[in-house]
């Protein structure tokens, strides 16, 4: 261990109206900025307060820390688990509720300048009456202009659209730029069927991919997202998504509840493969293979990014919730539990 930080007290479950993290600390995947080495993480700290934290990369210690909750949002039904993002000197952090979705709580996005404490907060809500939670783990995507692409959960109607189950762009302050949302995204809500379990992948040509609860895969155009109903293309894929997709060499991997599934993605959605029938982790590509995390069984697998071979498997004890592996200088890099598994070789 190079160094430990430690940052205050987490929240306890049990002081919470619902929820399924117990305690809840660091839930959201923090960012680095190597420029400035700092990493930058939210805490939710007691008695229940959002915490952005810059934290020196070499030595541990705290540069500073900034209050980083929602404007006039009770920070108790509010829940930070989706990456967080750094573009043009501003660190994203996105929200949206507990596990059982009580309490008045909004999809939103905060930023932050990266440079201090001081300077003002940005913010953007998502326009439901309730909900509209943005909670993907794999955070926003950000594009070479510096805009957002986030996607929203269920929304509270189950009759008329509410930006429920949507793409939504932003400009870099957080302005609503476009949107899209499938024709039936309000019924979508009443069957707590998410589009935004994973987050939108920007892709070649101008191009983003989505894929949700309900296993259905869009195409969309990135700079005309094209509003409710106008996707380039879609097609089923699998039975549900959760957590991250991944793009390589003209091929978008989704993590599915029934196996990976690769899809070409040249003039549409065509299926390359399916992996083993296991719940799938949000994936990485590295060394000519795919890399994710059977989430069920606990094993860390490596598919051959052509053709969904396994080339690899091993037991890695008892992975959280969207765990996800990691690649560097050759080793790959899982949590499995309490613990850190690494593979060399690869």
């Amino acid at each position: 261990m190079l160094w430990r930080a430690r940052l205050g007290t987490a929240v306890s479950g049990s002081s919470l109206p619902c929820g399924n993290i117990d305690p809840s600390g660091i839930t959201g995947t923090p960012v680095i900025d190597a420029g400035r080495t700092t990493v930058y993480a939210v805490g939710f700290l007691r008695p229940a307060q959002h915490v952005l934290f810059a934290v020196n990369l070499a030595t541990g210690r705290v540069r500073w820390r900034r209050a980083i909750d929602p404007p006039g949002a009770d920070p108790r039904v509010h829940q930070q688990r989706s990456a967080l993002a750094l573009s043009r000197g501003r660190v994203y952090v996105s929200y949206g509720g507990l596990f059982g979705d009580c309490g008045n709580y909004h999809g939103w996005v905060v930023s932050a300048p990266a440079s201090g404490p001081r300077g003002a907060l940005q913010a953007f809500e998502v326009p439901t009456r309730r909900e509209g939670a943005i909670w993907a783990t794999s955070g926003p995507s950000v594009d070479g202009q510096g805009n957002l692409f986030v996607s929203t959960g269920n929304g509270s109607s189950t009759s008329s659209f509410d930006f429920g189950n949507s793409v939504i762009r932003l400009s870099s302050s957080l302005r609503r730029t476009a949107f899209w949302a499938p024709r039936n995204a309000a019924s979508l809500s009443g069957n707590d069927t998410d589009l935004g379990s994973t987050g939108p992948v920007l892709l070649p040509g101008g191009r983003v991919f989505i894929i949700g609860k309900e296993g259905v895969g869009y195409l969309l155009n990135a700079s005309r997202l094209g509003g409710i109903g106008g996707q380039r293309t879609s097609r089923s894929v699998c039975g549900a998504a959760f957590g991250a997709s991944a793009y390589s060499g003209g091929l978008v991997y989704a993590a599915c509840v029934d196996g990976l599934v690769a899809l070409r993605t040249g003039a549409g959605l065509a299926r390359a493969w399916r992996g083993p029938g296991f719940r799938a982790g949000p994936p990485i590509v590295a060394g000519g293979a795919v890399w994710t995390v059977d989430l069920g069984g606990g094993t860390l697998y490596a598919l051959d990014a052509r053709t969904g071979r396994v080339r690899f498997h091993a037991g890695i004890g008892s992975p959280a919730q969207f765990t996800s592996p990691a690649a560097a200088a050759g080793s790959i890099y899982v949590g499995g539990g309490s613990r850190v598994v690494a593979f060399t070789g690869a």
